[in-house]
């Protein structure tokens, strides 16, 4: 791109001068954060362009995935970095008087996701580019995301997120690319040559427009693209009420995950999941078509990911393109659309299953209604066929019953694949959660562990840590993570002082911010023990506050208690309907206003909450932790992605045996990480069979007993009936996690855990182990099991 400094300095001053008709001199530094992207945007036009007329001539399987969010984090240094050009461009803006650094605070993250779902997203992105495979993303252009969180007096309060104020310097929008698409109306069936036809007719409409987004491969030519759908208003019919009708369309694409204990929010989830679909699917139809291709063909040469239920309507809108708009008949139709779909599961929640009421479903898409229906008849027939009589069977496994159109029921009959992100996840899926569909389809269900981008969440995050690497074991380990197995021939030597020095210098660096953003001194010194994660009660935040209440109220009793000083940093967002999520956030608050402000106990712990937790902190956060935080109730968490990057960046784990942790405890040992509780076989009994007293924990220990009475008895002061919920779901509602039940193991392990961190060698080894064994979780393994497992994509090699 640029091959010496002058070269970009040169080039940089003339765009800059030429998108803002000004000289350098006088420009704003948002000025010069637009104009290096815009000059980065256009340079990979070229091999935009490129990529796409290989994909078109090539003849080899597109893959596009299909997300509801991508959880992108900034652009501008990763796309540097990528490009090979991050230390040119640093040093010719450094001569400029200008810091990198400083000019990476004016991009926004782009408000696109919420958590692990819409990051995972996002990382298999950059693992699709990096390793020149033909994939591409389907989203929406959110214009607030979720939402912006700040803490006032404890409280989460959520205001919009304006990451789009300024514009978005990476996107392209591709307005004569939009797709209409219809709501409401009604279906008008007749028949022509013999065959019934079916027209979806008195229709709102609303135009779907694209923004294309290009993704960047790394120290390679392909540059794949990103699409996000923006929801426009389309023609006017006499009788619209125009004011009405362009407010409603608006919304769709206003914010991510709308308030659904509504009907108007359903219908606005909805109306986003059918937009994303169904402009989706047309505009991936009319790439295919342009090729001369049968119709025919369009599983040889196309897969359609559907990450979680979000985007299973791609099944009946794929079905009815194929019929309505393509002439194909029922069987034809259906045996492309099976092939062409495959579907990722990402919870054994039943409360996160999506369904829909088919009081709204049948009105707001009455065509792909009709569809769904027809699916459900011939599905459940099947089932009669092979398993008469049994209407048990039969009630739990249709797609429509109950009134509800269920989505991961539509995702499973209408893919040909249907995969887990964690050995045990996927386990629990073909064992219990998914058992009966599993019997119907054995050969649909496979395991694919979840995976992260080392790009980002080492080489960026963790540059020191990057170098002392590289300079160790040399470059390759950059395109082959499983190298990272090298460093273990270091275990006994001056790296390990060199890899503390960084972790320690990271930890300065993170204690700054903190300073800067919350006012608290955090000494860098004590272990940085991280929780950092979306906030739900499963992943058991409680759990962790509940501890360090334990820790207050054993200093207090015994000031010359011998603790290992600890800074515990939690970051987590809570959906702003869910309001006992929004009480722990609380309850973690007025802890660390209590701890905090008690010289007899700051001296040995301070608690830090995080406002804001998004990618671009997580960046920050995740090369200074020691200890990751990986609690959730064995069983409930899918996989978990933060447990990798914490892994990646040296920190140890403290987790139950879930999720991904299992595949973490195999690679590692269990001498190299911290579990306790119940395991998840232990839990699933629990749920079956009952035996589960919350209260006798309650009465019998007496560490419980306190922490609990703390949450209503005044302890906290100015609560009056603040944490009643919390303490309500614990005793009243038998805690449903089973914070009471693993509470002592924790207590232990984490007791444990300041013993071994005294011994810092002893520590460094088994963070050196972490960093080794943690190339198994790049995103590039995971990426390549889909594409040789599921969706038989080959690389086009940009040249």
């Amino acid at each position: 791109m640029f091959s010496s400094v002058p070269e970009f300095k040169e080039a940089y001053i003339r765009k800059l001068e030429m998108a803002y008709g000004t000289n350098f001199e006088e420009s704003s530094r948002r000025e010069q954060f637009q104009t290096l992207g815009i000059l980065i945007r256009e340079y990979v036009s070229k091999n935009w362009i490129k990529t796409n007329e290989m994909y078109r001539t090539s003849g080899k399987k597109q893959v596009y995935y299909l997300s509801i969010e991508f959880l992108l984090g900034r652009l501008l240094r990763h796309n540097l970095m990528n490009l090979g050009v991050e230390d040119v461009v640093g040093k010719g803006l450094k001569e400029l008087g200008i810091e990198l650094d400083d000019l990476e605070e004016f991009e926004a993250d782009a408000g696109l996701g919420n958590g692990g779902l819409g990051r995972l997203a996002a990382c298999f992105l950059d693992s699709l580019a990096s390793l020149s495979l033909p994939g591409h993303g389907c989203g929406i252009r959110y214009k607030h995301g979720l939402f912006e969180q700040t803490i006032v007096d404890g409280y989460q309060v959520e205001l919009p997120e304006q990451w789009l104020k300024h514009g978005h310097v990476w996107e392209v929008r591709k307005g004569d690319e939009a797709e209409e698409i219809p709501f409401w109306g009604e279906v008008e069936s007749t028949v022509e040559n013999g065959r019934l036809v079916f027209k979806h007719i008195n229709a709102e409409i609303v135009t779907a427009v694209p923004y294309d987004m290009p993704v960047l491969g790394h120290h390679n030519k392909t540059v794949n693209t990103l699409r996000l759908w923006d929801a426009e208003p389309s023609k006017f019919t006499a009788n619209t009420d125009i004011l009405k009708y362009k407010k409603e369309t608006e919304a769709i694409c206003e914010f991510l995950y709308p308030d659904d204990t509504h009907d108007e929010g359903k219908i606005l989830r909805l109306k986003q999941q059918y937009l994303l679909v169904a402009a989706s699917l047309r505009a991936i139809t009319k790439s295919f078509k342009k090729k001369n291709r049968s119709i025919l063909e369009l599983h040889e040469h196309t897969s359609i990911h559907i990450n979680d239920t979000h985007p299973a309507l791609a099944v009946p809108e794929l079905m009815r393109i194929l019929m309505d708009d393509e002439g194909l008949g029922w069987d034809e139709a259906w045996h492309l659309t099976v092939n062409t779909l495959s579907y990722t599961n990402h919870t054994t929640l039943s409360e996160a299953l999506e369904r829909w009421p088919v009081r709204i479903f049948k009105t707001l898409l009455p065509r792909i209604y009709m569809i769904v229906e027809e699916i459900n008849e011939r599905f459940c027939k099947g089932l009669w066929d092979r398993y008469p009589g049994d209407w048990n069977r039969i009630e739990n496994m249709a797609i429509i019953a109950h009134d509800e159109v269920r989505m991961a029921p539509l995702s499973i009959v209408g893919s040909h694949s249907i995969n887990g992100v964690a050995k045990l996840h996927t386990d629990i899926l073909k064992e219990r959660e998914m058992n009966l569909y599993y019997q119907i389809f054995p050969e649909r269900f496979n395991n694919k562990t979840n995976g992260i981008t080392h790009r980002r969440w080492l080489m960026k995050a963790n540059p020191r840590l990057t170098d002392l690497i590289t300079d160790s074991i040399g470059p390759d380990w950059v395109n082959d993570t499983m190298q990272l197995e090298k460093l273990l021939q270091f275990r006994d030597s001056s790296f390990l002082e060199k890899m503390a020095e960084i972790k320690h210098g990271n930890k300065e660096r993170l204690a700054s911010r903190i300073l800067e953003k919350t006012g608290i001194a955090v000494d860098p010194h004590s272990i940085f023990d991280v929780q950092v994660k979306r906030l739900h009660a499963y992943k058991r935040q409680l759990l962790n506050v509940l501890h360090i209440m334990y820790l207050y109220n054993r200093i207090k009793e015994n000031p010359h208690y011998d603790m290992y000083p600890r800074t515990f940093i939690f970051g987590a967002k809570a959906s702003p309907g869910y309001y006992f999520a929004k009480k722990v956030i609380k309850l973690i608050n007025s802890v660390a206003d209590k701890v905090n402000h008690d010289p007899e106990v700051n001296k040995k712990m301070k608690v830090v909450f995080l406002e804001n937790y998004r990618v671009s902190l997580g960046e920050e956060i995740f090369p200074a932790a020691d200890v990751s935080e990986q609690i959730s109730t064995a069983s409930k968490e899918a996989s978990g992605t933060g447990n990798m990057k914490f892994m990646m960046n040296g920190a140890l784990t403290v987790g139950t045996l879930d999720g991904a942790n299992v595949e973490i405890t195999e690679l590692v040992g269990r001498e190299n990480i911290f579990l306790f509780g119940l395991s998840a076989a232990e839990v699933l009994e629990y749920q079956r069979n009952g035996g589960y007293h919350a209260q006798e924990y309650y009465h019998y220990d007496r560490r419980i007993r306190t922490v609990v009475d703390q949450l209503v008895n005044g302890f906290f002061p100015d609560t009056y009936n603040e944490f009643t919920e919390i303490y309500d779901s614990l005793l009243a509602s038998n805690d449903q996690y089973f914070v009471f039940r693993d509470f002592s193991s924790y207590a232990d392990i984490q007791e444990e855990i300041g013993r071994q961190f005294g011994d810092q060698t002893a520590w460094n080894k088994k963070s050196l182990i972490n960093i080794a064994k943690s190339g198994f979780f790049s995103s590039d393994r995971t990426i390549l099991e889909y594409a040789d497992d599921i969706w038989h994509a080959e690389p086009v090699i940009i040249k």
